[in-house]
C-alpha cells in the first residue's frame, strides 16, 4: 500500500470493542450501589448513545448526573477486563498506520475510560477523543481532518456526513445493515476483518 496523509475515524464501542460484558457487569453494580432495578441485558442492546439517554429510563432526572458519575467510577474496575476487542479491529488500526494515515477513535464514552480499554487491548490509535455523540462528532473529525469515519450506529453515519467525511458502516450494533444504509452509510462492511482489503481499494484510488 502505497503511503499518504490520511486520517481514518474508528468509533469504539460495537465497532473496535464488543462493550456488553463490561457494560453489563457495570449496570449490574450500579443496580446493587443505588438499589435500583436496572434491566442490564436490554440496556446492553441499546448502546451507541450517551450514558445518560440510558440512565433516564432507569433513574429520575434529578439523579442522572450523580448516577452518571457513579457509573463512570464503577467502570474501569468492572468493564475493562469482561470486554474483548471485536473480530479485525487490532487489524483495522494497523492497517490505517500501514497505509501511512492515522487512525483516530471518536466516541461518546468518557474519554479515560476510551482509553483504558484501548491499551488493556492493545490497540494503539493516534489519538482518543472522548464525549461526542451523533454529529458532535464531526467536530474530532473536523478538527483531525478526517476523510473515513468508521462506526456501528446511524449516530456515527451523521456523526461522518455533517464532517464531510466517507461513512463506513459495520452492522456489529445494535443497527442493521440496511438501517445503516438508509441512515445514509457511503459503505456497508460485514465487519471490521473486511475493512484491510476495503481500505487496501480506497487507498488505491485515491492515490490514482
Amino acid at each position: 500500500m502505497a503511503a499518504l496523509p490520511l486520517t481514518v475515524g474508528f468509533d469504539l464501542d460495537m465497532t473496535l470493542i464488543d462493550s456488553r460484558p463490561g457494560i453489563k457487569a457495570a449496570y449490574e453494580e450500579l443496580s446493587a450501589r443505588t438499589s435500583t432495578f436496572i434491566d442490564a441485558d436490554l440496556a446492553v442492546t441499546r448502546l451507541g448513545p450517551p450514558l445518560e439517554q440510558e440512565l433516564a429510563h432507569w433513574f429520575p432526572e434529578d439523579r442522572i448526573a450523580e448516577t452518571g458519575d457513579l457509573y463512570r467510577s464503577l467502570y474501569p474496575r468492572h468493564a475493562i477486563d469482561p470486554t474483548p476487542a471485536m473480530p479485525g479491529a487490532r487489524e483495522a488500526v494497523a492497517a490505517v498506520q500501514e497505509a501511512g494515515g492515522r487512525a483516530i477513535v471518536v466516541t461518546a464514552k468518557h474519554e479515560p475510560n476510551a482509553k483504558l480499554h484501548l491499551a488493556h487491548l492493545g490497540i494503539e490509535p493516534d489519538a482518543v477523543i472522548g464525549w461526542l455523540w451523533a454529529e458532535a462528532k464531526a467536530e474530532a473529525l473536523r478538527e483531525h481532518e478526517a476523510a473515513v469515519y468508521v462506526g456501528d450506529h446511524t449516530g456515527d453515519v451523521r456523526g461522518a456526513r455533517t464532517a464531510g467525511a466517507l461513512s463506513v458502516a459495520v452492522p456489529t450494533g445494535p443497527c442493521g445493515a440496511e438501517e445503516l444504509r438508509t441512515a445514509g452509510a457511503d459503505v456497508v462492511l460485514p465487519d471490521l476483518t473486511a475493512f484491510p482489503g476495503w481500505l487496501e481499494q480506497y487507498v488505491a484510488e485515491r492515490t490514482r
